[in-house]
């Protein structure tokens, strides 16, 4: 991946962190990762915890970000999940959700657009 794109998922992935916390979740973790792949944030708002995929978009020409999150980047993004509620057993009173939030950058700007897709998709 280029120096770009990763500096745009990076700036992606810290709106998002602003948006879920302005709507009150608190954010336990960011860019988590073990053996079974990575998830973007992990955050909490109540008695759900939500793991959340962020993608970031430039243009929608190739789809909205939450169309980017693939049957398999969902998989991997589940098997992720179900490996940290092991290692975690204090969470194990949460619900688990699967978010996806796509971020749009507006041209010329530092501003952007959020969709957040809360239960995007299940287990």
């Amino acid at each position: 991946m280029t120096h770009a794109r990763l500096k745009l998922g990076k700036w992606g992935e810290e709106r998002a962190v602003r948006y879920l916390r302005q709507r009150l979740y608190r954010i336990v973790v960011t860019n988590y990762s073990n053996k079974c792949g990575e998830i973007d944030i992990i955050a909490r708002r109540g008695k759900v915890v939500a793991f959340v995929e962020v993608k970031t978009r430039r243009t929608t020409a190739f789809g909205s970000g939450a169309e980017a999150v693939t049957p398999r980047k969902q998989r991997q993004i589940i098997r992720t999940a179900q490996l940290y509620l092991l290692q975690n057993p204090d969470m194990s009173d949460l619900q688990p959700r699967f978010d996806i939030i796509g971020v749009l950058v507006k041209p010329g700007t530092d501003a952007c657009s959020i969709e957040h897709i809360p239960d995007a998709f299940g287990v």
